[in-house]
């Protein structure tokens, strides 16, 4: 549940995913051997989706929301730069979600709710992505997907490929490029792996990874072995389009003897249409000869796919729909507690293996203690699991609850320290007390306290810090800035040289003098998020003296100060008194700021036409990150909030706003594109003497 994190906790869920992500995409993409089924893959990618959604600020450049593929810079293939991007597609798993879509499109073309909207529906066969370029009809180069930007070239593989023509009729266009997907029929997979058993050679994980490994060979007679399939579903770059609608292209590429999918068809009606046909396939599904993992949905007229146009990485008039997760019965053998960096207690149950969708399924999260009350888990219990909605399996239902066993003993007591472990009044998750004495959640507090949004120390990653941890070199902040003392036991480590260490330890010096709210904020203390820890340092503008104020937050007087600055609950004044309650906690704090000396925080203002007023920022943002936008919003002055609301005095609205545009306009509020605000800011930095943005 997104509503019950902090900020820091958010950020630090999206920094891993991201990571997580990255790995996946890598291990999918470049080197054809994933780890994860595509379901668990969807729920990684969803789980980032929600998170930036409700915190749209920590948006990353780089976020998996923004990526396509991945890099093909390891690739032994050559390169090519596609003419136009190879996008992805976004998910659905729902009807409501479908109905979402057709609607999100008739408020971008201004038509009426029930105006209809002709599409294509196709089964979405689970291959490899490629694009083929003819030139007069000619193949003249073909490539992966890669990274959207950059494929490998894949032109002498594809030549093996039967379903792929290497010269088109006549009156085709004179450039154009055909894009489908290479993939391998069950049958064909089932016959490779069992050669490949019998010669010694790789086995392949499922009939998409066949494909890929077998069309991205550096020796083309390998993929002439293999029993590969083409069929197309779209285009890239066109000298001439055969069509105005999708379905008529589509009719021409079959013309011109490329494979389309049998199951194709046009729908004129609207998503009760579609999701039939979506459920049609879901019953032909394992009857199929190939692999498919949901319905790719296609606004049909071509005008309104570029009216549309696209989102970070994916057209806005496209939309696949994925089928349901698989489910599968197993028996629990055990109940572990693991401990997370803010102390939260969580259950994972350890399952008898079994196979979900291709996938072998050992552990399944039981989120926290009321979930395990309200399926009546315990240990030995025969449970139904699926995969879908998180990062790991659930538990949908407990198939023995009703027989005679004994309750699962949720811990009061951390099971890593002993600190007395607490579900705070309101919330159901348990957690450890034991804060930054609990070994649990240190490195995980250290990796927090070196990222991007806190101290953002260059070389000090999540394997450096794990290395470091397990030789006792770092089990506190303050032990970061003692690592220089430790140059040449650093050097003596594996993978280590001169340059290196001493490239991380100048990043440490660097972070001396910090500024004040990022330190706060690195400190990982419960409900005190980015934007609060600048909240609270522009009201006391030194470490010291918020300390002063906390310490004594259980009184009238001090809990009063605090909740009387814009932004601060009483969350985060329970959050405040408990940390510095904690001795081990004050010990932390004051062996850091023996370490590191932050200046006084000041935000320096210029007067400006939106001094004091309340602005929000909506869409998508070209020529500044979220943050960016929103430190401008208080350089100027004014305050930068994430909703929209009638105190709201300006929206800056990018391409894409949506819900926050539409209620601005029915508040009367005024609004302006980026360009404008851009204005702004230049107008007040010109009238500070500072010049331009």
């Amino acid at each position: 549940m997104t509503e019950t994190l902090s900020e820091a906790e958010a950020a630090i869920e999206l920094m891993r995913l991201a990571r997580a992500i990255a790995r996946h995409d890598r291990l999918y993409h470049a080197e054809d051997s994933p780890e994860i089924s595509d379901a668990e893959y969807d729920a990684l990618v969803r789980r980032n989706a929600e998170l930036e959604a409700a915190f749209p600020h920590l948006v990353r450049p780089d976020s998996p929301s923004r990526k396509v593929g991945h890099a093909v810079a390891a690739s032994p293939l050559g390169k090519v730069t596609h003419a136009v991007r190879m996008m992805s597609l976004d998910n659905a798993f729902s009807p409501e979600e479908v109905a979402e879509w057709l609607a999100r499109m008739r408020r971008f073309l201004n038509l009426s709710d029930d105006a209809p909207l002709a599409c294509t529906a196709e089964d979405k066969i689970d291959g490899l992505s490629c694009s083929l370029r003819y030139e007069q009809g000619r193949l003249m180069r073909a490539a992966t997907r890669g990274d959207g930007q950059v494929g490998e070239d894949v032109t002498a593989n594809v030549a093996h490929i039967p379903d792929i023509p290497q010269q088109l009729p006549a009156g085709v266009p004179e450039v154009f490029e055909v894009r489908g997907e290479v993939y391998m029929e069950k049958q064909s997979f089932t016959a490779l792996n069992a050669a490949q058993h019998e010669a010694g050679g790789k086995l392949f994980a499922n009939p998409r990874n066949a494909a890929a490994g077998s069309l991205r060979q550096k020796d083309a007679s390998v993929t002439a072995k293999r029993p590969l399939r083409f069929w197309a579903h779209g285009w890239g770059a066109a000298s001439a389009v055969p069509g105005a609608t999708q379905a008529e292209v589509v009719a021409r590429l079959r013309e011109w003897g490329f494979p389309v999918s049998p199951l194709f068809v046009r729908i004129e009606g609207g998503e009760d249409d579609l999701v039939a046909h979506f459920n049609t396939i879901g019953k032909a599904r394992p009857d199929l000869p190939y692999d498919i993992d949901g319905v790719v949905y296609k606004l049909d007229r071509l005008d309104w796919q570029e009216r549309l146009g696209f989102v970070a990485k994916a057209p806005r008039w496209a939309l696949a729909h994925k089928f349901p997760a698989e489910r599968a019965e197993t028996v629990v053998q055990g109940i572990d507690i693991q401990v997370g960096r803010t102390g939260k207690l969580t259950p994972v149950g350890r399952l008898a293996p079994v196979l979900v969708g291709g996938v072998t399924v050992t552990n399944v999260t039981l989120h926290n203690r009321d979930e395990i009350a309200r399926l009546g888990l315990r240990i030995g219990d025969r449970v139904v699991i699926q995969r879908a909605g998180d990062v790991i399996p659930q538990v949908v239902e407990n198939l023995t609850r009703d027989e005679p066993r004994a309750a699962f003993p949720f811990p009061d007591h951390c099971p890593e320290c002993g600190s007395e472990a607490v579900a705070e009044e309101g919330e159901v998750d348990v957690r450890c007390t034991g804060g930054l004495i609990c070994p649990a959640q240190r490195t995980q507090r250290l990796e927090h306290f070196v990222s991007r949004k806190a101290l953002d120390i260059e070389g000090l990653g999540e394997k450096t810090i794990a290395q470091f941890f397990a030789r006792g070199w770092l089990e506190s902040p303050a032990d970061i800035f003692r690592l220089r003392a430790r140059r040449s036991d650093i050097l003596g480590l594996e993978g280590w040289q001169e340059k290196s260490v001493d490239n991380l330890l100048a990043a440490i010096e660097a972070k001396r003098t910090p500024d004040a709210a990022r330190l706060l904020f690195a400190l990982g203390i419960r409900h005190v998020g980015e934007v609060t820890a600048r909240d609270l340092m522009k009201h006391f503008h030194e470490l010291p003296a918020l300390r002063a104020v906390a310490e004594a937050a259980q009184s009238s007087p001090s809990g009063e100060e605090l909740l009387a600055i814009d932004g601060i609950g009483p969350s985060v004044v329970a959050a405040l008194g408990d940390f510095f309650h904690e001795p081990h906690n004050v010990a932390v704090w004051e062996d850091l700021l023996g370490q590191v000396t932050p200046p006084r925080y000041e935000v320096k203002t210029v007067a400006s036409r939106v001094a004091g007023k309340t602005v929000v920022f909506t869409g998508k943002l070209e020529t500044m990150s979220r943050d960016e936008a929103k430190a401008q919003a208080e350089r100027l002055g004014a305050k930068a909030a994430g909703s929209v609301s009638a105190k709201t005095d300006l929206l800056v609205a990018g391409p894409g706003a949506g819900s926050k545009l539409k209620k601005a306009a029915e508040l009367g509020i005024e609004t302006m594109d980026e360009a404008g605000w851009a204005a702004i800011v230049a107008e007040a930095l010109a009238g500070s003497g500072e010049g331009g943005a």
